[in-house]
This record gives C-alpha cells, sequence and structure tokens, in this order.
C-alpha cells in the first residue's frame, strides 16, 4: 500500500485525490455492508459519494479547508464517545440502529477524506508522517503485543490485542518523534510541529494519536462481531477489505488535522 500511495504522489496530486478517494469509497462500502446494507446498495451509495468528493476536490479545493476543522472536530468527538461504548463490556449486544451507524459512517470517512486532502495540499513530508505514524503504532503494537503481552485489551472484542501492545505502540511513536526531530528539525512533520510548539504536551498528544488509531481498530472489530465476518471484504485477497487495512486511519486523521491547527 505504501509503494501505491507513494507512486501516485509521485505521479500528481490528482493521482493522489482519485486513489485517496478510491480508499475511502470502499472503505464506506464495506462499512455500511457490515451494518446492514446490501452489498450493491453499500457500495453503489459508497460509489456516489466518492464521486462528489473527488468533483469538490478538483472543482473546489476552497471548500475543503473551509469543512476542516468542523468536521475533524466533529469526528474526534464522535470518536470519544465510541472510544466508551467500545470499553463496555456489554458492547457487543450494543447495536446502534442502521440508520445511526449510516450516518456516523458517511460523516466519519468524510471527514477523514477532509483531513487526508488538506494534509495533501500541505506537502507531502506532512501527509506521510500522519501516515507513518499510524503504521508505526500499529507495527509497534504488533511487535511489542506478541513479546509481552498477557493482559487483554479488549477481549470481548479483539482477544488479540493487549495492554503491552498499546504501550509499545505509544512508546515507539514518541520515540520516534524525538529521534525525527533530533535528524530533521526543520522537516514539515507533524511530529515535529507538535514537540516544537507543544514540548512534553505535543508528545502526550502523540500518544493519544496512537490510542485512537487502537480505537478505530477496536471499533471495526466490533463491527465484524456483530456482523459475523472475519474480514470486513474480500478486495485484498490475503489482506481481507479495505476497511481492514485503513481503519485505525479514519479516526487518526481528522485528529491530527485538529492537533496540526492547535500546534501552529
Amino acid at each position: 500500500m505504501l509503494a501505491v500511495l507513494v507512486g501516485a504522489l509521485a505521479w500528481s496530486t490528482v493521482a493522489f485525490e482519485l486513489l485517496a478517494t478510491a480508499i475511502v469509497a470502499a472503505a464506506l462500502g464495506e462499512w455500511l455492508h457490515l451494518v446492514g446494507w446490501p452489498r450493491a446498495g453499500a457500495f453503489g451509495a459508497a460509489i456516489l459519494l466518492g464521486a462528489l468528493l473527488l468533483t469538490v476536490a478538483l472543482a473546489a479545493p476552497a471548500a475543503i479547508e473551509r469543512a476542516l476543522l468542523p468536521l475533524s472536530l466533529v469526528s474526534s468527538l464522535v470518536w470519544a464517545g465510541l472510544t466508551i461504548l467500545l470499553l463496555r463490556p456489554d458492547a457487543l449486544s450494543r447495536r446502534i440502529p442502521r440508520g445511526a451507524s449510516t450516518g456516523l459512517a458517511v460523516l466519519l470517512t468524510v471527514a477523514a477524506w477532509v483531513a487526508l486532502v488538506h494534509f495533501l495540499l500541505e506537502g507531502v513530508a506532512v501527509l506521510l508522517s500522519v501516515l507513518v505514524i499510524v503504521w508505526l503504532a500499529d507495527t509497534a503494537a504488533y511487535f511489542s503485543g506478541r513479546a509481552f503481552g498477557k493482559t487483554k485489551l479488549a477481549p470481548h472484542i479483539s482477544p488479540g490485542k493487549t495492554w503491552a501492545g498499546v504501550v509499545g505502540a505509544v512508546a515507539a511513536v514518541i520515540v520516534a518523534a524525538l529521534i525525527a526531530q533530533r535528524v530533521a528539525p526543520q522537516t514539515e512533520l507533524l511530529s515535529n510541529l507538535l514537540l516544537g510548539g507543544l514540548g512534553a504536551a505535543g508528545a502526550l498528544l502523540l500518544g493519544c494519536l496512537v490510542l485512537l488509531s487502537v480505537v478505530g481498530d477496536l471499533f471495526e472489530s466490533l463491527l465484524k462481531r456483530q456482523a459475523g465476518v472475519k474480514d470486513s471484504s474480500h478486495l485484498l485477497p490475503g489482506h481481507g477489505g479495505v476497511y481492514d487495512r485503513v481503519d485505525a486511519l479514519l479516526p487518526t486523521l481528522p485528529l491530527a488535522a485538529l492537533l496540526e491547527w492547535a500546534a501552529r
């Protein structure tokens, strides 16, 4: 996925916007199918919304910047509420009605798309720095969880996730951010902006980004368990669906946009 993303970035801004829109639309289609929509209707609606988003990106990019802060704020508040839901021991039995789930899916994927395009317009370095935070956290969580994980994070939703994995993910991201600040202090990275502008608070906020990425992963696991499926789809042979690959990015991108705004 990194190779595809970098290839699109190297090609042109429009190519990346097209790829990003296709990814978000596919994730939305899978999300809608998980909450009960027929496959054809779910993906049809996602394609229509993707076409609308791409039209906005090409014809009215200023509208994206105007929508960024309100969408990012609302999205982050919604994800905070979903975090409370996930912590409940009876989370699996608490199904969100399909109408509300549909609205949440559209809101949260559109907010992530707006933040993604915003970071693209800000520059390749800051865009990749946001994506790398999530990818590094996911990788570190896997290895630290395998090595030290004993206490389960949310066994009722995702038995494989442990508190050791979460701690390892937060530690890896903060250490990598401190190294990046020392090696390339002038580079436009989200971590440099947070650490340089907010100091120790910036490090804590990086940890919050990591925690929210875990929430995104757990929430998709909840939806899949409620739907009785292992993967969000079979679009990516051997890897499940697109939503499986971007679940941690969906909540992280809007919060990253909010933190960037606050640090500037």
